[in-house]
């Protein structure tokens, strides 16, 4: 049963990326792929939790809590990402694969959001194993509860801060340093890596012999974000466009934990 379950949310991803494809292609702003993307992998996530399990209650107060934080922090990214995409050019990240495949970019693209889409897929099964863990609530689902609140209200607050700092037109070709970003060069990726957490946490029990599996979500996670779709192409762009400000910005400023960097005398 589990497995037409898991069959069933891959292959919604995948048809919601080929939507999120003709999206782009009818707007040419790839900006729109990652809102589909967040939305898509919570709706991922909330058929997961409420999926109802043979031999238990239906729902369970887990399954219901993991469902409504799945929707929560889909919704806020979501509406965050298309806010920005409605108002502002393309991301940089699709702007430069625009450039860089040029008549083969719709072609292209096409396969590169089926990955998104394997990725979703993979992330997704965290929020699975959340909702099925068969032990009763204890202090960990009220830790996890915490600390995808904390990551939810962090990445908020540095998107905010950062939407401020660009709606400012005295800003313009400036570097934002000032609040979370002056303790962080990404604190909203930093914060989206930190909230995956809370899955492992309703997920790890003696009596959930898989709930182990959930830490590799956010491994996965800060794999893609800090080495592979975050911050690598986002840097570029930053560097090209910034100089030697960017610079200067890189020297004071970690690159994604949000503390002071140490400077030596």
């Amino acid at each position: 049963m589990t497995g037409f379950l898991i069959l069933g949310v891959t292959l919604f991803l995948s048809l919601a990326m080929m939507l999120a494809w003709e999206i782009q292609r009818r707007t040419r702003n790839a900006g729109w792929v990652d809102v589909v993307w967040s939305f898509a992998l919570g709706i991922a996530g909330v058929a997961y939790a409420l999926a109802p399990v043979q031999g238990q209650e239906w729902p369970s107060a887990r399954q219901l809590i993991v469902a409504v934080l799945a929707g929560a922090w889909s919704l806020r990214l979501g509406l965050h990402i298309a806010a920005r995409t409605r108002h502002g050019k393309e991301d940089s990240r699709y702007a430069r694969f625009r450039e860089e495949w040029g008549e083969g970019f719709d072609r292209r693209m096409f396969g590169f959001l089926q990955i998104q889409a394997a990725a979703a897929a993979f992330l997704a099964l965290a929020m699975l194993l959340a909702a099925r863990n068969p032990a009763p609530l204890g202090w960990q689902d009220g830790l996890a509860v915490l600390v995808l609140a904390i990551a939810v209200a962090g990445e908020g607050l540095a998107d905010e801060q950062m939407r401020r700092f660009r709606a400012d037109p005295a800003n313009k070709g400036k570097v934002n340093d000032k609040g979370l970003w002056g303790l962080s060069r990404h604190p909203n990726y930093f914060f989206e890596w930190l909230g995956w957490f809370a899955w492992p946490l309703f997920a790890v029990s003696a009596l959930h012999p898989w709930g182990w599996l959930a830490l590799a979500q956010p491994a996965f996670m800060y794999w893609l974000l800090v080495h592979v779709s975050g911050i690598p192409p986002l840097e570029a762009e930053m560097a090209r466009s910034r100089g030697a400000a960017w610079d200067d910005y890189c020297a004071r400023t970690r690159p994604f934990l949000p503390f002071p960097k140490v400077r030596s005398r």
